[in-house]
């Protein structure tokens, strides 16, 4: 007897999604609710778990491919004997023919086909599976997979994880891997590999609405510097405090999320948004927040930002980088929006011209923050500084619009005070 596996529900306007990752194999067991592949949609990555417990069976589908909601995708034998189907482990049945089987794969072609992550991690670890994107990074930095602890979910590796392990191995002077060492040379002495990969669902969706976006808005950047001083002061006169009473780190993305609140109260086309001939202005702030995610960058939604604490502010946005490192972030988390923040200063970003959020108006880009020489009082002293940008559609907001609400965040920052007594 065999049970069914179609795509569920994905979501309001979501009709279908493409077979991203196949987590179990044919042959291997799996547990009831265990996730067997992962669905990638236009916003997110979705898990789909097995209905039952079993075998699983004949996968209906190839990666890659486009499939709509309800539309099977896959079978599960129901042969496991009763009293294993609730704790058995993944592909210990077919460890005995993997065993018999090694003398075959024993040589080392995978060497010789430049691939030796995905080798790696089919013969040392079967149960260990790859993204694309994973797979890429391992080629690209030469670790081993089968060495690295993985942290995403059930153990898996994500981009992060090949990225701390190539700097640790740098750090500590280890030689490359022997399969990437032992790739044969071209005629001129040198290694040269090309891999070509198909762009995940998520990453031509970004592609199309950020040149979508470009098309259709006309579209200006700001720019200002802010004196980082007075809130690194704050942050590191409370952080414990604030961290023993709240339970989360005071960091300053959730300052800059209640400057912009503050901006946008006072300036509240920077809220608002083009629908046909009409402006719809909000009287609520959503700030969808930039995270970066192992399949691409993703702007999960802190709703009612307005009305939210700093520590609220800071849980919101811990979670959300948290579950889009664990690709567990859905797709209401996404939806929505009236402002973006993205901090490009987390990667050492110094200035940059971020692209709007459609249907949103603006963009606040945050970059990082180095000592510079500034004039105090007559004075050169050195100071903390950001550069901040505010990127916005010209044809709803007016550039004294978007000076200004730049303006009034830079000196919300530089005075937090501000931001307490409503200035």
């Amino acid at each position: 007897m065999s049970k069914e596996v179609t795509v569920p529900t994905l979501g309001e306007s979501v009709s279908e999604a493409t077979i991203g990752e196949w987590l179990k194999k044919p042959g291997d067991a799996v547990k009831a609710d265990e996730p067997i592949v992962s669905l990638e949609t236009d916003k997110v990555a979705i898990e789909v778990p097995s209905p039952v417990a079993g075998v699983m069976g004949e996968h209906k589908v190839a990666v890659g491919d486009t499939v709509e909601v309800g539309a099977l995708i896959a079978v599960i034998e129901d042969d496991v004997a009763p009293g294993e189907s609730t704790n058995v482990e993944p592909r210990t049945e077919a460890a005995p023919a993997e065993a018999t089987a090694a003398p075959t794969p024993a040589p080392s072609p995978a060497a010789d086909t430049g691939a030796p992550a995905q080798a790696k991690s089919q013969g040392s670890d079967a149960t260990q599976t790859l993204s694309p994107a994973v797979r890429r990074a391992v080629l690209e930095h030469g670790v081993d997979p089968s060495s690295i602890k993985g942290s995403g979910k059930d153990g898996r590796l994500t981009k992060e994880d090949v990225l701390a392990a190539a700097t640790a191995k740098k750090e500590t002077g280890d030689s490359p891997a022997p399969a990437a060492s032992t790739a044969p040379p071209t005629a001129g002495g040198g290694e040269r590999r090309e891999e070509r990969v198909k762009m995940t669902r998520m990453r031509q969706t970004i592609a199309k609405r950020l040149k979508s976006a470009q098309e259709t808005a006309a579209l200006l950047t700001t720019f200002n510097d802010v004196d980082m001083t007075a809130v690194m002061e704050t942050r590191e006169k409370f952080k414990d405090t604030f961290a023993k009473k709240h339970d989360i780190k005071l960091g300053f993305m959730s300052f800059f999320a209640k400057a912009a609140c503050l901006a946008l109260k006072d300036i509240p086309s920077v809220n608002a948004q083009i629908d046909g001939e009409e402006i719809v202005y909000f009287d609520y702030v959503d700030i969808s927040v930039a995270v970066s995610a192992p399949n691409g960058l993703v702007v999960p939604v802190v709703r009612d930002a307005h009305a939210k604490s700093f520590a609220q502010i800071e849980k919101d946005i811990a979670d959300f980088g948290k579950r889009a490192k664990d690709g567990t972030l859905t797709m209401d988390d996404m939806k929505g929006g009236t402002f973006t923040i993205s901090n490009g200063g987390v990667f050492g970003g110094l200035m940059s011209t971020p692209i709007i959020n459609p249907p949103q108006s603006a963009v606040l880009g945050l970059h990082r923050i180095e000592d510079r020489p500034v004039v105090r009082n007559g004075e050169i002293v050195i100071r903390p500084m950001m550069y901040i940008a505010l990127s916005y559609d010209h044809r709803l907001i007016d550039g004294r619009e978007a000076v200004t609400a730049l303006k009034t965040i830079k000196e919300a920052i530089e005075d937090p005070m501000r931001m307490l007594i409503d200035l």
